[in-house]
């Protein structure tokens, strides 16, 4: 097993701006390995662990990193930072949930939609002032709903009584 080699502290900004490099080149594993670079000379730094969440979500469709990115959200500074990219992890995950088309995806992309909803909501309530971010991302997710018809919320089950003869 190969041990990685610490980065210095004074590479953090350089290192930082290859990872959002990589992510924007479509390599988003390539930036979740920098990140955590960063975050193990740094753990709390707030841009590398939203690189990371956002390097693990440009994965969805192929890993299951949801988790992961769950995981990483209590040690998000603030309250508006936790519920926004928890939205984040909803509506790509939904996202990948639609683009498999497996039996039940369109309820549970439907599901993960309405709570990234949720969390945007939330969101858009604590946002600072000129911050639209959750706003934007929560109309996406409207904009989805109302075009995807074949997502939707799971039927109400209902249970008869078998009754004997």
């Amino acid at each position: 097993m190969f041990e990685p080699r610490p980065i210095s502290a004074e590479a953090i900004p350089d290192a930082l701006a290859k990872a959002e490099r990589y992510r924007f080149l479509n390599e988003p594993a390539q930036a979740e390995s920098i990140c955590e670079d960063i975050l193990r000379i740094d753990p709390n730094h707030q841009q590398a662990l939203i690189l990371l969440i956002l390097s693990l979500t440009d994965q969805f469709s192929e890993t299951n990193a949801a988790p992961q990115a769950e995981r990483l959200l209590p040690r998000l500074n603030g309250e508006y930072e936790r519920n926004y990219y928890a939205g984040i992890i909803a509506e790509r995950l939904g996202r990948a949930r639609m683009q498999r088309q497996e039996p039940g995806g369109g309820f549970q992309a439907y599901e993960l939609f309405r709570d990234a909803m949720a969390r945007f909501e939330t969101a858009i309530r604590l946002r600072p002032p000129g911050n639209d971010d959750a706003i934007l991302r929560w109309n996406a997710c409207a904009r989805t709903l109302n075009t995807h018809f074949e997502l939707r919320p799971r039927p109400e089950e209902s249970y008869e009584p078998i009754v004997g003869e």
